[in-house]
């Protein structure tokens, strides 16, 4: 794609831009500060893929994904704000995911140990972690209000604070995987997903095309499954004190 053609895509962004405009949505702004992060950002990340990849150094590339997997924790901290040590947990769930599931896809040799592959790929599965993560915390915070009164019945009934929230975890694990499984449902028929469309734009056979998606959206789920289930570990020593009583947040 030549640099004129890339300016023009602005188009697109200039009709959202105008479309809100008209309809006072009042995101002009933030549409315009996003597409020059986003462009910036890109840019940037392009530059930097490309040193790392003539060097292919491991030092490099795992300080790459180091910083993928502190930008995704940033963010989906957020989502659970109130909680102490939040960060960490996210931390710890994304981080094992991804050592398991990079391991397991290098040491079987699925993938290359290249930084075209390695990265990429990564950097696919750290940023599914942090939606997950952040759909896991979204729902228990819903969770958590709506059935505060029942866990605490649960608790005074002599129940143990596993089993007064195990319904509230099911519920939430649940709810932060279901995107992920639902994508399973439709990929092919609803949209082509980014990588596939990508490779195919590119000039590669769409059956390796689809391969590779294939690989992605299978290490998807099970990331999904990982990270939410880890994260329902971690938070649950956050919920109650050592004397098992249930600790309410605002």
């Amino acid at each position: 794609m030549s640099s004129m053609a890339l300016l023009s895509t602005l188009i697109f962004v200039v009709f959202a831009i105008l479309l809100s405009r008209w309809q006072k949505v009042g995101l002009e702004k933030d549409m315009l500060i996003g597409t020059i992060r986003a462009a910036i950002q890109l840019i940037a990340v392009g530059y930097i893929l490309h040193f790392i990849f003539n060097l292919k150094s491991w030092p490099l590339i795992i300080l790459m994904i180091s910083v993928m997997i502190t930008v995704a924790v940033i963010n989906a901290r957020k989502k659970g704000k109130g909680f102490p040590g939040i960060g960490c947990r996210i931390a710890v769930a994304i981080a094992s995911t991804e050592v398991l599931t990079m391991g397991l896809l290098l040491s079987l040799r699925i993938i290359e140990p290249a930084p075209q592959y390695v990265i990429p790929i990564s950097g696919m599965i750290i940023g599914n972690g942090m939606v997950v993560s952040g759909l896991f915390l979204n729902r228990l915070k819903s969770e958590l209000e709506t059935r505060r009164d029942e866990i605490k019945v649960y608790l005074g009934l002599g129940a143990t604070s596993k089993q007064a929230i195990s319904h509230v975890m099911r519920n939430t694990v649940k709810a932060s995987m279901l995107p992920t499984v639902d994508g399973l449902k439709t990929v092919g028929l609803v949209q082509l997903p980014g990588m596939m469309t990508g490779m195919i734009v590119a000039g590669a056979d769409p059956i390796e095309a689809v391969r590779y998606q294939i690989l992605i959206m299978y290490s998807f789920t099970s990331s999904a499954a990982i990270i939410a289930i880890i994260m329902a570990i971690l938070t649950h020593g956050l919920l109650f004190t050592k004397a098992q009583q249930f600790i309410e947040y605002d």
